[in-house]
C-alpha cells in the first residue's frame, strides 16, 4: 500500500498542473476545473494498480478528465455551483492578456463536444484516433467536431486564417 501511495504521489506531482490547465480549457472556469481534476485523480487513485500495471495512466487520466467535463456540462444549470469571480492565483504575462482572454472566452462559447475535440487535438496534442477513443466516438466525428470548433473559433476571434495546421 505504501508503494502504491508513493507511486501515485509521484504521478500526482508530475501531472496535476497540466491536468488543471486542460480541465480549465475544457470547462472555462478555474473552480470547476479544480473539481474536475479532483474527480479524475480520485478515479485514478482507485484504479491505480490496474492502470499503472498497464502503463496507460496518462491516457486514462485524459479520458476520465474529458468524460467528467462532458458529464458535468450535461447537468442541469440549477445543479451547478456558481463560483464568484476572483483574481487567478497566477497572472498571465501582460502582452498575452487580451489574446488569452479572447481565446478562453471563445473556447467557453463552443459546445462541450467541439471544445473537448479542439482541446484534446491542439492542447493535448492527441491524434485523431486517440481523441476518438477518449471521446468514445468515431474518427469522423472527431474530424467534424474539430473542424466545426476551429471554424467557430475563427469566427469568434475574427480570424480568416486557420489557428493550426490540418489533421494529423
Amino acid at each position: 500500500m505504501k508503494q502504491r501511495d508513493e507511486e501515485f504521489a509521484e504521478y500526482f506531482d508530475a501531472r496535476v498542473v497540466s491536468m488543471r490547465r486542460t480541465a480549465f480549457l475544457l470547462c472555462g472556469d478555474w473552480h470547476r476545473a479544480e473539481d474536475l481534476v479532483q474527480t479524475a485523480l480520485t478515479k485514478i487513485y482507485v484504479a491505480w494498480p490496474r492502470i499503472n500495471r498497464g502503463g496507460n495512466v496518462d491516457a486514462y487520466a485524459r479520458q476520465v478528465l474529458v468524460r467528467s467535463a462532458i458529464d458535468e456540462s450535461r447537468r442541469s444549470f440549477r445543479k451547478r455551483e456558481t463560483a464568484l469571480p476572483e483574481v487567478p492565483e497566477r497572472g498571465t504575462p501582460a502582452d498575452d492578456v487580451g489574446e488569452t482572454v479572447d481565446l478562453r472566452n471563445a473556447l467557453a462559447a463552443l459546445p462541450p463536444g467541439q471544445r473537448a475535440a479542439v482541446v484534446l487535438r491542439y492542447w493535448e496534442d492527441q491524434s485523431v484516433e486517440s481523441t476518438a477513443q477518449l471521446l468514445g466516438c468515431s474518427t469522423g466525428t472527431v474530424k467534424s467536431q474539430t473542424a466545426r470548433g476551429l471554424a467557430a473559433l475563427r469566427k469568434l476571434l475574427g480570424s480568416a486564417q486557420p489557428a493550426t495546421g490540418g489533421y494529423r
